[in-house]
């Protein structure tokens, strides 16, 4: 086999590599078939240039309003919809980032959302704020329920089978609103 030949094997088998399990390309690139974002209908917003997700980094500027009433409050969210339509078992979830606020980590699940008990009691973890790229790692154990959680929320525990999504979301507040500047370069599970 020449070299040539060499160098074309090695390229098919990376391009077959574990993609589902890793959202990084080889230089650390996100990949953009993953990722969106979510803000509440009123007057919430999010401001980026050109795609969410550029030279494989998701970089997004979220401006959340105060809470508009006691029944309708506002949210800004960066979402990344998970491959496989679920968590692995026992995951450990790697995030570099870097974000203004400090960073809440949300597992979105299907017994508390719409097609569940609707409370959207979801488990979250919170990261420090960094103005510097931030690598942590986030096992299940780390993950709790939200002090907002309404007893009506019977809680089933984190369903790996049933997550769906990570959500990451600035840590502003509903009373006050504000802004911050979000930067995602790698999501991955060990």
């Amino acid at each position: 086999m020449n070299w040539i030949g060499i160098a074309i094997a090695l390229l098919v088998l990376l391009a077959c590599g574990d993609t589902g399990a890793l959202n990084n390309t080889e230089k650390g690139g996100l990949d953009a078939g993953f990722w969106r974002y979510a803000t509440d209908p009123h007057g919430s917003r999010a401001d980026y240039s050109g795609d969410l997700v550029q030279e494989g980094i998701a970089r997004i500027v979220f401006h959340r309003v105060p809470r508009v009433d006691a029944k309708n409050n506002s949210w800004v969210e960066l979402i990344y919809d998970l491959p496989a339509g679920s968590l692995p078992q026992q995951a450990v979830i790697g995030l570099t980032y870097q974000s203004s606020t400090d960073l809440v980590v949300k597992l979105a699940q299907l017994e508390y959302g719409e097609q569940g008990d609707q409370s959207y009691a979801h488990y979250q973890a919170v990261l420090p704020a960094t103005n510097g790229w931030q690598s942590e790692a986030l096992s299940l154990v780390d993950f709790q329920r939200p002090d907002w959680t309404p007893a009506s929320s019977v809680d089933k525990g984190i369903v790996p089978d049933h997550v769906s999504a990570i959500y990451l979301v600035p840590d502003l507040t509903d009373e006050q609103g504000g802004q911050a500047v979000l930067q995602v370069r790698a999501l991955q599970f060990e």
